[in-house]
């Protein structure tokens, strides 16, 4: 058995919407390139080289997380010859257990339990409760590009979506205004939430300062303002390229 290391690339980036493409039992066509594009970014490390091991002589076309173009995955590459070793060795040794486990005869065993001792003490449990004042509250505003103060890109940043800890479903921005309102359920003295912004390939977590006690009437207006730099790219999509490491 010999095990085989390798890197991948996308060798030639594809800028074509994975989300428009049509999906199919091998993954989603793209109309572009007329291939099937292999959705890996999904897959643990042992899945990608599984896949990789299985079709290492095709031209793969492929969606990866940008930061699986920086990990190093491996497989074991086994020959035929020694499966079929192994195998016969394997057959041999549950052979000879199973000889051996029928000319054994069965021991008898006697084991001591200590009598228990039946005494137990009654009495009230002592604890704190720390009970945090928890509120419902609706947070309305905008999203908005730090540089220009306007709402994002729509063409680049399609389909955004904002959440905040503490709401049970993200929301949609509006794309032409970048309003938003959300539900959420925050600490009376929170003085920042975590909020997390996705658009299609780019995804954004970060904490954010928010004045809680500023809400009226359980509503709270605060616009977000993100520089686009801020939001990281997650998918990239194209030809796949395999580097081989020793």
């Amino acid at each position: 058995m010999m095990k085989k290391k390798f890197t991948l690339e996308i060798a030639n980036p594809c800028s074509e919407n994975f989300d428009k493409m049509i999906p199919n039992s091998e993954g989603s066509f793209c109309n572009s390139c007329m291939k099937n594009v292999i959705d890996l970014s999904k897959k643990t490390n042992s899945e990608v080289a599984k896949f990789i091991t299985e079709n290492k002589d095709k031209s793969i076309c492929a969606r990866l997380k940008t930061t699986q173009l920086e990990e190093q995955f491996e497989y074991n590459e086994t020959s035929k010859i020694n499966t079929l070793k192994y195998a016969a060795v394997a057959a041999s040794v549950l052979l000879a257990s199973n000889v051996s486990a029928q000319e054994k005869e069965p021991v008898k065993t006697e084991i001591n339990c200590l009598k228990p001792n039946n005494t137990y003490k009654v009495g009230k449990v002592d604890y704190n409760h720390v009970s945090s004042a928890e509120i419902s509250i609706i947070i309305k505003g905008k999203l908005l590009e730090s540089k220009s103060n306007k709402p994002f890109n729509r063409e680049i940043y399609p389909n955004l979506m904002l959440a905040v800890d503490g709401a049970q479903n993200p929301v949609k921005v509006n794309p032409k205004t970048g309003e938003f309102s959300i539900a959420a359920k925050v600490l009376k003295n929170s003085k920042t939430l975590m909020v997390t912004i996705t658009a299609n390939d780019y995804y954004l977590s970060k904490e954010i300062a928010f004045d809680v006690q500023s809400a009226k009437n359980n509503v709270l207006i605060k616009n977000i303002i993100i520089g686009s730099d801020e939001l990281n790219k997650i998918y990239i999509a194209g030809g796949l390229g395999i580097n081989y490491t020793k």
